[in-house]
């Protein structure tokens, strides 16, 4: 299948997206209701999308991570997490548990960062940050079967115009948001 033939799997079986969409929104009032704030969420979201290699996302959560006051220092340092300084303890916890749930094929979630994410994050938070990662690499596992495209950011005027128009298939995670 060429590019221009690709399956969208939203678009394809809109009643198994659906099913994932409701499950992210279920999995954001989780999160919430165990004190995941939105700039953790919007952070791993992100870091996730970044391993997985899927710009779809990563621009989707970008976005969101401007809406909840992140700022373009946090954000670029995201994939350099490690080497910077901008994170606390608890999201240095939580990109630690992202890496490894979304390389879970190589080991799985070894006792070392279950220990230190465990000693740092509630139970009710590992829980909660746990299916945040689930839902967003089931995301984007679906946009990169897809492809979905990342154009260039249009003009301002051309922006107004696409935002008024509702997208073909939502794309919503953890947060409800799209």
């Amino acid at each position: 299948m060429g590019e221009e033939r690709r399956v969208h799997l939203s678009n394809s079986a809109p009643e198994a997206y659906a099913a994932l969409r409701s499950f992210s929104t279920t999995v954001g009032r989780l999160a919430a209701d165990a004190g995941v704030d939105a700039r953790l969420r919007e952070i791993v979201q992100i870091h996730a999308s970044q391993l997985n290699g899927c710009a779809y996302c990563v621009r989707v959560h970008v976005d969101a991570a401007v809406k909840a006051g992140l700022d373009a220092d946090v954000i670029a340092q995201i994939a350099t997490w490690r080497e910077s300084g901008v994170f606390d303890e608890r999201e240095r916890a939580a990109l630690e548990l992202t890496e490894s749930f979304t390389f879970i094929h190589e080991g799985g979630i070894p006792d070392e960062v279950y220990d230190q994410a465990g000693g740092i994050l509630s139970e009710q938070e590992y829980v909660a940050l746990s299916w945040v990662l689930v839902a967003i690499n089931a995301f984007n596992r679906v946009a990169i079967a897809g492809r979905y495209p990342v154009p260039p950011r249009a003009a301002p005027a051309e922006n107004a115009v696409r935002d008024a128009m509702p997208p073909a298939a939502p794309h919503v995670h953890a947060d409800g948001a799209p």
